[in-house]
């Protein structure tokens, strides 16, 4: 199982925070830290990170053992992060149905690339034939509900996707898609639900709600190992 907290835009344009909101993702049992780059990421733009930020962040993340990784929305953040030692990436949705080219050339550099497929409504899967590729289920609806999820895969064995990118309320549906198969769980991030600075903070979960569903997770993986 690999658990991501995707922290986002949730850090507020605040590097402080995003430093604390790296340590709580370590200490709530994240492997990964992402952040969103080119996402409202213009100079002046709340999410507007440089080189030296992402250096940063990179450090921060080392020296928390947990790993750096953004999701990468514009050819211009491409540039930037290949600047950064990224060992994968991730692709978000909205970059599949905007820019695909892009994304194919992401791909082709080889590094294993997590993609939403969210805003994805082909029969067909975007890119083919590559190992590298790891497609997650998403429902691109913020917040989703968790009644809404009735297209979530019964068995990620034997589907296209790999793992499950989460926008529910709560981690009840995270928890479901574990229980079916999926490997990865990407989950939004926050210190505080109640902050109302971008709307991703409702429908994230607070460290001790991520300490949760990574323990029952584990168990779960565990569990369903046994039984096989």
């Amino acid at each position: 199982m690999i658990f991501i907290a995707e922290i986002g835009l949730n850090y507020n344009g605040h590097l402080n925070l995003a430093y604390e909101m790296i340590r709580q993702a370590k200490l709530a049992g994240a492997h990964i830290a992402k952040f969103q780059l080119g996402w409202r990421g213009k100079k002046g733009e709340m999410n507007f990170l440089n080189l030296e930020d992402l250096q940063k962040l990179e450090r921060w993340c080392k020296w928390f053992q947990i790993e750096f990784m953004v999701s990468i929305f514009t050819p211009e953040a491409y540039e930037l992060a290949k600047k950064v030692n990224f060992n994968k990436y991730k692709i978000a949705s909205r970059t599949v149905k905007d820019d695909l080219p892009l994304v194919k050339q992401i791909v082709d550099e080889g590094k294993e690339t997590y993609i939403s497929l969210g805003m994805w409504d082909q029969p067909e899967l975007p890119i083919t034939a590559k190992d590298n590729i790891k497609y997650l289920y998403c429902k691109s609806a913020y917040p989703s509900m968790p009644w809404d999820m009735v297209d979530l895969p019964k068995d990620f064995n034997n589907s296209p996707y790999h793992g499950y990118s989460d926008h529910t309320v709560g981690i009840e549906v995270a928890l479901m898609a574990i229980t079916r198969g999926a490997k990865v769980i990407e989950k939004h991030f926050t210190l505080d639900k109640s902050d109302t600075t971008i709307r991703d903070h409702a429908l994230s979960a607070t460290p001790e709600e991520f300490r949760l569903m990574t323990d029952l997770g584990f168990s779960i993986e565990k569990h369903l190992q046994i039984g096989v």
